[in-house]
């Protein structure tokens, strides 16, 4: 083994807490335990942490004595891959036996344990996610990580082509590990076994699609990374049709300038739903949840119609859809005007859910009872016609106009 090229530096997660606690546990009496992956690419990029990863020689029915003689939560979650979750108060940590593939078709690949390091990377997908680190901070990098993530370069491990058949899910980890961490264009090889291998993105399931484009769309460098899979080819079959490059780049600009979190949801609508239609697609195609679902078919419907100009039905449309849709439908439609993301008017007519909330309708059925409409058809048509008159009426609070509204929906259900 080559000597240890790197050291995280104030890598105090490393040293306290639980993270340190389970490294003991499992790194003493033979055994070694190192963090893996996402934590130390990550640690060496100054990225936030958000999760912790564990590799270790101790089988998976040894990790699962020592965590629980040490007090922990051992849960099977993969045992039969070698993966126990291991929860230390409320926070679990994944903690997986170094392993080697034997027969591998798809995601579902037959391993065996053992203790080499070098051979457990090298059965991981990109360069800068078989990093391993010590508890000491010691970086192991046995496939060339450290180079390809000085160079911000998302490069496959060993053949492309391998990689990819062992899991075509590969090709969307390739364009959203290059958003997220690359630089430039992505690598040449990589790119080129994503298109050769573009078909077994037929294989996958929806699910698996849908996290994987999802978290792509929320990437620094998603815009990119799109155009890059749109003129590969490998855009198209995911979405189901043609994607609005344009659209998806400005609303991550009318984001920024609105002052909104970027939301993936709005952003799968910017890139993909134009008319109804596209948001039933993407539902079936992605297998959105539908609460997904029903914000993009929301975002789609009429987004055209609205101008920062029209004051009035901008309040009779927070009014309709609430503030979460009324800011995904404003967004969409600005970004795909042609004004830019500093204009004032759209920013105003964006952050409108900030400083001023829909009244509640004031009448109610029994207020048209009195009037003498009886219960049934007649009485939902009132309530409906007054409920139209007075947003249409800007939402009067006024008595005298609320009672005038009224009336007037019940001649229009009961004529003379």
């Amino acid at each position: 083994m080559s000597e240890p090229p790197a050291l995280l530096k104030d890598a105090a997660w490393l040293r306290e807490g639980a993270l340190a606690r389970l490294l003991d546990v499992l790194g003493r009496d033979g055994e070694e335990a190192r963090v893996v992956g996402g934590a130390v690419r990550n640690a060496l990029l100054g990225e936030p942490i958000r999760e912790f990863d564990i590799a270790t020689t101790a089988v998976p029915q040894e990790v699962i004595r020592r965590a629980t003689a040490a007090g922990f939560r051992p849960v099977p979650t993969g045992i039969e891959h070698g993966t126990i979750t291991v929860v230390i108060g409320s926070r679990p940590f994944e903690v997986t036996t170094l392993r080697e593939d034997v027969e591998t078709f798809g995601r579902h690949a037959s391993v065996r344990f053992g203790r080499d390091w070098r051979a457990d990377a090298q059965r991981r997908d990109f360069t800068m996610n078989a990093l391993s680190a010590g508890a000491d901070g010691v970086v192991f990098d046995y496939v060339g990580g450290l180079a390809d993530l000085n160079a911000r370069r998302v490069r496959f491990i060993g053949d492309a082509n391998k990689r990819i058949a062992e899991d075509y899910l590969r090709i969307l980890r390739f364009f959203r590990f290059h958003a997220a961490y690359g630089h430039g264009l992505p690598d040449a090889a990589g790119l080129a076994a994503c298109i050769a291998a573009r078909a077994g993105l037929g294989q996958l399931s929806r699910e698996r699609v849908r996290m994987e484009l999802l978290k792509l769309l929320l990437a620094r460098h998603a815009t990119p990374a799109l155009a890059a899979m749109a003129e590969s080819g490998l855009l198209v079959p995911v979405l189901g049709g043609v994607p609005d490059l344009a659209g998806f780049q400005n609303m991550a600009k009318v984001e920024t300038a609105a002052g909104v979190q970027a939301d993936p949801v709005q952003r799968l609508g910017a890139l993909g739903a134009r008319i109804a239609e596209d948001a039933e697609r993407l539902w079936q195609r992605l297998r959105l949840s539908n609460v997904e679902h029903e914000r993009l078919a929301s975002m789609a419907e009429s987004w055209w119609r609205i101008s920062p100009a029209d004051e009035k039905g901008a309040r009779a449309l927070l009014y309709r859809l609430g503030p979460e849709r009324f800011v995904d439908r404003v967004l969409l439609a600005w970004a795909r005007s042609p004004a830019t993301a500093h204009d004032p008017a759209w920013r105003a007519l964006a952050a409108l859910p900030g400083h001023w909330t829909a009244p509640v309708f004031p009448l109610k059925a029994a207020d048209f009872i009195k009037r003498g409409v009886p219960q049934g058809p007649a009485l939902g048509a009132a309530l409906h016609e007054a409920e139209a008159a007075w947003i249409a009426a800007d939402f009067p609070a006024d008595p005298e106009a609320i009672a005038a509204i009224a009336a007037a929906a019940v001649a229009e259900v009961r004529p003379m």
